[in-house]
């Protein structure tokens, strides 16, 4: 519980990856590549109840294996390539038993996020006074910097901010979203279908740790970072 709140967190697995086949179950550093979400959440200070929503029966299998509770098996038609990412929280909510004020999505893609993220993410909610907190990262690459190019091939700024920006001390920072974390309060998620709104708030987590596996190339590099990062995890 946070703050006298309590705290159901999600674990959305879905068994059609197309960029990496089975993604949620390759192997990253010797485990499964959703046992680093679990064993994460499973320390945190706040969450009451762990959860995998999955409809493939190997998934679910190796979910419990590492002490992550099924209880359900997501119905198919919510388990599509086009499908969207806040349904089966949705889906969830609906079918268990009890009340939780807040609802925790954790993404199997992202294994560099920690307990240490997912709880500050929570406290920031809760400290906001806000109904939404998702976690983000300070971009590398500035929009402000970047152009687009009209029928003639003359380039056009993606951004017009009325002057040109040389230096990069002087780029007004941006966020993106790096998919580690996403909290709400339950009722407030049903109500709007969405963790992203006007009032959302963010939770910035550098970008060494927002590392979120959609390819190969991906999965390759968070095994050199986790092989090289010390035993509790402080990357």
């Amino acid at each position: 519980m946070i703050a006298g709140n309590k705290v159901l967190a999600i674990i959305p697995a879905r068994g059609g990856s197309k960029g990496v086949p089975r993604k949620n179950i390759r192997l990253l550093a010797g485990k499964p590549l959703i046992a680093w979400t679990i064993e994460e959440a499973k320390k945190s200070k706040y969450i009451d109840r762990l959860i995998l929503s999955s409809e493939d029966d190997e998934i679910m299998q190796v979910a419990g294996d590492y002490g992550c509770e099924v209880p359900f098996k997501r119905p198919i038609e919510l388990a599509q390539d086009d499908t969207p990412g806040v349904e089966p929280i949705i889906h969830a909510l609906h079918t268990l038993k009890g009340r939780y004020d807040y609802v925790v999505m954790l993404q199997p893609t992202s294994p560099l996020r920690t307990a240490a993220d997912i709880d500050e993410c929570m406290e920031k909610c809760a400290a906001s006074d806000a109904p939404a907190c998702v976690s983000v990262s300070e971009v590398e690459q500035s929009p402000y910097w970047m152009y687009r190019l009209d029928k003639k091939m003359r380039m056009l700024p993606l951004i017009n901010s009325g002057t040109l920006i040389s230096r990069r001390q002087d780029l007004p920072p941006v966020y993106i979203l790096n998919g580690a974390v996403y909290v709400a309060r339950s009722e407030y998620l049903l109500t709007q279908k969405s963790f992203i709104t006007d009032e959302t708030v963010g939770y910035e987590m550098p970008l060494k740790k927002s590392l979120d596996i959609d390819n190969e190339y991906d999965l390759k590099l968070a095994e050199l970072i986790l092989q090289y990062s010390s035993p509790d995890r402080v990357l």
